[in-house]
């Protein structure tokens, strides 16, 4: 049964004796002391978003269109009551939150991703990890809970193999394909900066560890600063798959046993066509508005997408989740699991592995609440009745 709601007493608890919480207790919080404390660049990473960052502002926008309809004298609010398990792909989380794909989290933090899967195996949620990750498949696996691979699908189908069999080999439950990635959308913040951290040699270590991409080194020097900058070009002329197609799911079939997600879509008809290509999943989402500026909100594309593909593939939600009131919505909208990002980010490069508790416990106390204050025992209970638009 979920507790995680406890978190606010242990707050209340600790004032008590005089001491009030080190971080800030909102996401708008955390983002500002991050640009207070974070590398300028580090934080501009992390924060910036495709041109105007109109889409990013949609993201959040779009959940001022519905407002949550509470039902009262239901007994959600007793101890032990709750039960916020889902199921995803054949994954069990202890609720339905799983930490985003974010990249070169070694700008924030020298341990990363490893940091991510401690606490998030703590916590029982999910966990996906990047492929242009600063730390590599295995180490994460060896530390993480139930955790998903995230693959950015090279233009070379043996690396992408070796990608993907690696993540099997390694504990992943699930493989999700990034498909609104095959080049990097225009990211004035990190232009500004001149920085792209795949050419300083970061990001790239599940490449660097990899046997088939380092088969492709093998006429260069093996250490020093010449080997690094042929891996580094190496990487970039693989990067992105510009030939990528629906029925590439096929081939990704054949690799691996695993559920797969593809994440990235917004056309209700893209949806449709991963499904049918083989898709166990599809995550509605805009990279967090960070590639095509100007495109619709994610959450204004999850009712159509649920309607399309619902009744075949479990869909997830992604990009501009910001509150436990905003993953409700999401859920009642038909999404089975939300994919949260920034704000534990920007915990993690200001407190570490306490950064990162703590903004997720954040999320997870304010979603166990909001469910037990509107009725709700269980995600089962969240349904287009429980909320009102106001398109």
């Amino acid at each position: 049964m979920s507790s995680f709601v406890d978190f606010q007493f242990e707050i209340y608890f600790h004032g008590l004796g005089g001491t009030v919480p080190a971080l800030p207790m909102t996401a708008a919080g955390l983002e500002a002391r991050a640009r207070e404390v974070l590398d300028p660049a580090a934080f501009a990473y992390v924060a910036g978003s495709a041109s105007a960052e109109r889409t990013a502002a949609a993201n959040l926008a779009a959940f001022d269109k519905y407002r949550l309809l509470p039902r009262m004298l239901r007994g959600a609010t007793g101890p032990g009551v709750r039960d916020l398990s889902v199921e995803v792909l054949g994954t069990r989380f202890a609720a339905p939150v799983l930490t985003a794909p974010i990249g070169v989290l070694g700008l924030l933090h020298e341990r990363g991703e490893t940091v991510v899967a401690d606490v998030t195996r703590e916590l029982g949620i999910g966990m996906v990890l990047s492929t242009a990750a600063s730390s590599t498949i295995e180490e994460v696996g060896e530390r993480a809970g139930d955790w998903w691979y995230q693959l950015y699908w090279p233009n070379d189908p043996e690396l992408a193999r070796s990608f993907v069999e690696r993540a099997e080999k390694a504990g992943a439950k699930a493989i999700v394909v990034t498909v609104d990635t095959p080049a990097l959308g225009w990211r004035p913040r990190d232009l500004e900066h001149g920085h792209l951290p795949f050419l300083h040699g970061k990001g790239i270590a599940n490449y660097l560890s990899d046997p088939v991409f380092r088969a492709r080194l093998a006429a260069a020097p093996e250490e020093g600063e010449e080997a690094m900058r042929n891996a580094i070009l190496t990487w970039a002329g693989l990067f992105g798959n510009h030939a990528l197609r629906p029925a590439d799911i096929g081939h990704l079939r054949e690799w691996t046993e695993l559920p797969i997600a593809v994440k990235g879509v917004l056309h209700p008809d893209d949806a449709r066509q991963c499904v049918d290509a083989g898709a166990d999943g599809v995550i509605v989402s805009n990279h967090g508005g960070r590639q095509v500026d100007g495109a619709v909100a994610a959450l204004d594309a999850l009712p159509t997408i649920v309607a399309t593909v619902g009744d075949r593939a479990d869909v997830l939600f992604d990009s501009g989740i910001r509150t436990g009131s905003d993953v409700m919505v999401a859920l009642a909208l038909g999404a089975k699991a939300v994919l949260h990002g920034r704000p534990w980010a920007y915990g993690l490069g200001i407190a570490g592995a306490d950064g990162v508790r703590h903004a997720l416990r954040c999320l997870l106390a304010d979603f166990d609440a909001a469910m037990g204050l509107s009725g709700c025992t269980s995600v089962g209970d969240l349904s287009r009745t429980m909320i009102s638009s106001f398109r």
